[in-house]
């Protein structure tokens, strides 16, 4: 039975939660109290009431999403408490909320595939939280991805990523025979007819947008690579993928020569070192924090990414850069387990997108998996200097309330979808 499987693989995850927050304790044992043990059973609650949820709502729900978002989050919440308790303490409750979000989307929307009939809804309503951030949006490190909101700010578009996915699956669903035919060729490969290049060059219009208006490379690849990934899988044509990449990157162009924030990113992500004590000191700090690490890290708590009063040495550690805090406390081998475990993540994703025998199930599993997988790869690669930084949070690691939210709905559809198909294969 799939539950049974998903609880048999929730005992790595108690035993990481007793083990790690454990070495953090001990780390930081000047700052100990009774009530520091609660996040821990805390943790292991919320997922094993979640887990007795899904025995009921989804019985038939692939086995290991949950698990991993579950070592995905302990992981985060172990190196936010051992940079600042008052975060961890922020980012619990968050949690609560991302679990709430699932146990309702599971709820209320067992025949997901209604959304269908509101695509259109949540395309509007996606794009109009873009509207809203870039309108009224905080600005951050040159990015305006924030909308404050009383004592809080919010990130609209990890929502509207989810929003757009939805609505883009049913588009392209409705759309596919159409996109697929080919009327002429281009250097050899098959090419649609100009007319529906439409959507393509809507969707590269409204991604250079962001990239002008917000100041985030990141937020611009990750909303126009999710649409090439979803029209690749509802065509098979190569095509679009070919002529996406060309209007990116000539995008990308523009933007650096016109944008005087795209243009000191790039520039600090090919050569950060002249200017190691000002826009490139994060850059910088992250890669020798990694380089500290070593292969096995320093110790959970161990490292030097904390002052002696207790200052991070890399702004905005507990976000951007938390994977440079892994790298050092866990090493390479932390690191690498941690990518691991982001790629069985994906795996298991787009194995639900091959499975699910509806388009709209398939395109919408498929959009969500590029969603997760380009996001970890824009913020590992950032940090780590193989592509320019951006401030897109690392999915269920990162602190962060709208991130944290926003990925578990999606995680909620995923397991409605996998639900459904195991459910067809089994009768």
């Amino acid at each position: 039975m799939q539950r049974n499987r998903e609880l048999v693989n929730f005992l790595p995850v108690v035993i990481l939660m007793i083990v790690g927050f454990a070495s953090v304790y001990m780390a930081r044992s000047s700052q100990i109290d009774a009530s520091s043990l609660s996040y821990g059973l805390l943790f292991v609650g919320l997922f094993l009431l979640v887990h007795l949820f899904l025995r009921i709502a989804t019985p038939d729900a692939d086995p290991f999403l949950l698990p991993l978002a579950a070592l995905m989050s302990a992981i985060g919440i172990m190196l936010i408490y051992r940079i600042d308790p008052d975060l961890a303490a922020a980012q619990a409750t968050w949690l609560m909320a991302g679990l709430g979000l699932l146990i309702a989307v599971i709820a209320f929307l067992r025949n997901y595939r209604k959304l269908d009939d509101y695509i259109y809804l949540c395309g509007i309503v996606g794009v109009l939280l873009l509207v809203v951030a870039i309108v009224a949006g905080q600005e951050i490190n040159g990015a305006r991805l924030w909308l404050k909101i009383g004592g809080f700010s919010i990130q609209p578009g990890e929502f509207s990523k989810v929003l757009i996915t939805i609505f883009l699956a049913g588009y392209l669903n409705s759309k596919r025979e159409l996109l697929a035919t080919s009327t002429w060729h281009l250097l050899g490969v098959p090419m649609p007819a100009l007319k529906h290049l439409g959507p393509l060059v809507t969707m590269w219009g409204m991604s250079f947008a962001l990239l002008l208006l917000m100041n985030d490379l990141g937020t611009s690849l990750l909303f126009f690579g999710i649409f090439l990934a979803m029209t690749y899988v509802a065509t098979n044509r190569l095509a679009y993928p070919i002529i996406g990449g060309i209007l990116f990157s000539g995008g990308a162009l523009l933007a650096y020569h016109i944008k005087g924030t795209v243009h000191t990113r790039v520039d600090i992500w090919i050569n950060p070192w002249p200017d190691a004590m000002d826009k490139g000191y994060q850059l910088v700090q992250s890669l020798f924090a990694i380089g500290d690490g070593g292969l096995f890290g320093t110790g959970l708590g161990k490292g030097y990414l904390l002052f002696q009063n207790g200052d991070p040495i890399i702004p905005a550690l507990h976000t951007d850069f938390i994977f440079s805090a892994i790298a050092e406390e866990l090493g390479l081998a932390g690191a690498t387990a941690l990518i691991v475990i982001f790629m069985i993540f994906c795996y298991r994703v787009f194995k639900i997108a091959a499975e699910s025998d509806d388009g709209f199930s398939k395109l919408l599993a498929a959009g969500l998996g590029a969603g997760f997988a380009l996001q970890t790869f824009v913020i590992i690669g950032g940090v780590m200097k193989l592509i320019p930084l951006t401030g897109i949070t690392l999915p269920f690691v990162s602190y962060g309330g709208s991130s944290m939210v926003a990925n578990f709905g999606g995680l909620a559809l995923l397991l409605l979808i996998s639900n459904r198909t195991n459910k067809a294969r089994r009768s």
